[in-house]
């Protein structure tokens, strides 16, 4: 959560970090802020409450020059959403800092401050950085020792970036459990929380360590590890290819990325999969040593993710043979848990930086998980460097905020994965056969079923009115419903759960009336016949649904069921293929209701902070 941006330059970087921040506007977009330091020694800031957009308006009405300087998108945590708590924070008019992440102790720093003689313009956590290093330069006359200094005292999590105004040549940063990455130019450097930010300005990268303080000038960059000693780190050229602002024609980023998982899921399955299985390394070198001896899978995840997770556990249990638990990573942090002999402990993460999942791998560690392995969509992540094997999902930057290709990507990876578990634990060749060949025909079949969007449109139209739903489904589209509820909850605002369907007569079958739409996924498999029986309870009970059905499935609408065909696809993909129109349902509802698609009201993209 949270987008940060600096520039340390000999030309003015005011549209660098206006661009960058709108780069990151997924991260956060409740307000947004510069800092500048002039060559003179100015100090300057210029900050609005709303999108990036309102601060970029404000800035083009100023003659804003500075050739350091520091910008940040923010998503709300300590304080409401107004212009004095939006970042950056100064104290004394000399330090400038911008923060992701939270300081616990703020409340025993902010007294302790207080008695000291500084005063409190905002309500956040943030600013007892600010005055905390301004206390400490106190005592040195440089700003990489205060910070260093500093950043003992502050309990929690914080991805932060200091400006002095007597040293315009600099900024320093600091980083414990909220992401940094260093950009790397020709006589220029640079700062932010997610190396999409700086793609315009350069390819190599620097991302930062746990515990890691830098000081960063025009030529220099000097990193040093929690205990204060000098370290160098891995300098990575990035390839990535996405144009951020670019939404290839399509109205919302979302809309562009459903329409591109075809695409994304062939860039998954490309040099990975054969015609008879799994090419070699896909889960990285030494993966196989490891998979022959795992006996049971713990998977943690947060959010789309833990659906995924949730997913796999049905694939990994009907054809792998291999046991499985699935848990949030919030939960599974904050408990007393048991570890199976021979674990492998399975973290999914879109960013690889959400804040729950990445602790719960590192708890996880500690408790002697045989090994780790993370299903992520970015290079260089905190759970890509800190698993033992990486599955790179390839999906590409997905910029809406609600998670599309993503989601379909990562249930692409875990059937790669039951296939390479499956090989150790005595799959059957049927069973092999049919998922390589599901998977084989996966692009074409997403193909075919984004075909049905304009039946899918036309019936988001008696959605408009509706303020709470219902999703069902059985077996493996059990998660793909919970799913389909939470796409509807984040960008709709209308109130939607989701029930295994056997559980309707254990109590939601109260809700139903002729107010409360009811959609159900249902593909033509052996539980077939009982959802039917689970749809005519609703409809005995006045119930109106909305049935996506295999179009060989024997549904027939009438007054009280509306039903849209899916295309029939093999059994081992239809949690995937069955995404899809879920996904368009909630999309057009939401455009029917007039929401902000890409930006939901309360949420960001990336959480790093619990």
């Amino acid at each position: 959560m949270c987008g940060i941006v600096g520039a340390v330059a000999e030309r003015n970087v005011v549209e660098i970090l206006l661009e960058g921040l709108q780069r990151l506007e997924y991260r956060g977009y409740d307000s947004a802020g510069v800092a500048l330091l002039t060559r003179d020694g100015e100090l300057t800031r210029m900050r609005r409450t709303g999108k990036v957009k309102e601060l970029a308006d404000a800035i083009s009405t100023e003659e804003a020059l500075g050739s350091t300087g520091i910008a940040h998108t923010r998503w709300a945590t300590h304080g409401g959403v107004t212009e004095a708590n939006a970042h950056p924070h100064f104290s004394s008019d000399r330090i400038a800092v911008v923060h992701n992440g939270i300081i616990e102790n703020y409340e025993t720093l902010r007294a302790d401050l207080t008695e000291k003689g500084y005063t409190f313009t905002s309500d956040t956590d943030t600013e007892t950085i600010a005055h905390t290093i301004n206390e400490a330069m106190k005592t040195t006359d440089s700003l990489l020792t205060a910070v260093q200094e500093s950043v003992k005292t502050f309990h929690g999590a914080y991805g932060t970036v200091i400006m002095d105004k007597a040293d315009p040549s600099r900024v320093v940063v600091a980083r414990s459990g909220s992401p940094l990455v260093i950009g790397l130019g020709l006589g220029e450097n640079f700062i932010a929380s997610d190396q999409l930010a700086l793609l315009p300005v350069t390819r190599r990268f620097i991302f930062l360590e746990e515990g890691d303080v830098a000081e960063i000038t025009r030529r220099k960059v000097s990193i040093f590890d929690k205990d204060g000693n000098a370290v160098t780190r891995e300098i990575i050229e990035s390839n990535v290819e996405h144009d951020a602002g670019d939404k290839g024609g399509y109205r919302h980023y979302m809309l562009k990325e459903i329409h591109e998982q075809p695409v994304v899921v062939r860039n998954a399955l490309q040099h990975r999969l054969t015609d008879t299985g799994l090419a070699a390394d896909v889960f990285g070198k030494g993966a196989d040593a490891i998979f022959e001896n795992v006996k049971h899978v713990q998977i943690v995840a947060c959010g789309t993710s833990y659906h995924a997770g949730m997913t796999a556990r049905y694939w990994l249990e009907q054809y792998a043979n291999v046991s499985c638990n699935v848990e949030i990573a919030s939960e599974f942090r904050y408990r007393k848990s048991v570890v199976y002999p021979n674990s492998l402990l399975i973290t999914i993460s879109q960013s690889g930086e959400t804040a729950d999942t990445l602790a719960a791998l590192r708890l996880a560690k500690e408790l002697g998980y045989m090994a780790s392995l993370t299903i992520c969509n970015v290079p260089g992540s905190s759970l890509v460097r800190e698993s033992d094997l990486a599955y790179m999902t390839r999906a590409g930057a997905e910029i809406g905020v609600a998670s599309t290709k993503a989601f379909t990507t990562q249930l692409t990876a875990f059937l790669m994965l039951t296939l390479a578990l499956g090989k150790q634990n005595g799959m059957s060749d049927e069973d092999a056969s049919s998922i390589v060949s599901a998977l084989h025909s996966l692009p074409a079949k997403l193909e075919e079923t984004l075909a049905i969007t304009q039946g899918i449109e036309d019936l988001a139209e008696e959605f408009a009115d509706k303020n709470h739903s219902l999703f069902l489904g059985r077996g493996d589209q059990y998660p793909i419903a919970m799913e389909g509820a939470l796409k509807l909850k984040e960008i709709s605002y209308i109130h939607a759960e989701a029930y295994a369907s056997g559980e309707l007569k254990h109590g939601p079958l109260a809700l139903i009336d002729d107010e409360m739409p009811v959609i159900v996924v249902a593909p033509n498999n052996e539980l077939l016949e009982k959802l039917k029986s689970n749809v005519e309870e609703v409809r005995a009970r006045g119930g109106i649904m909305y049935v996506f059905a295999d179009k060989k499935a024997p549904f027939s609408g009438d007054s009280t069921m509306r039903v849209i065909s899916v295309p029939t696809c093999e059994a081992p993909i239809a949690p995937i293929v069955y995404t899809i129109p879920l996904q368009l349902l909630s999309y057009y509802v939401a455009l029917i209701k007039g929401t902000d698609v890409d930006q939901p009201r309360n949420l960001a993209k990336s959480v790093t902070v619990e």
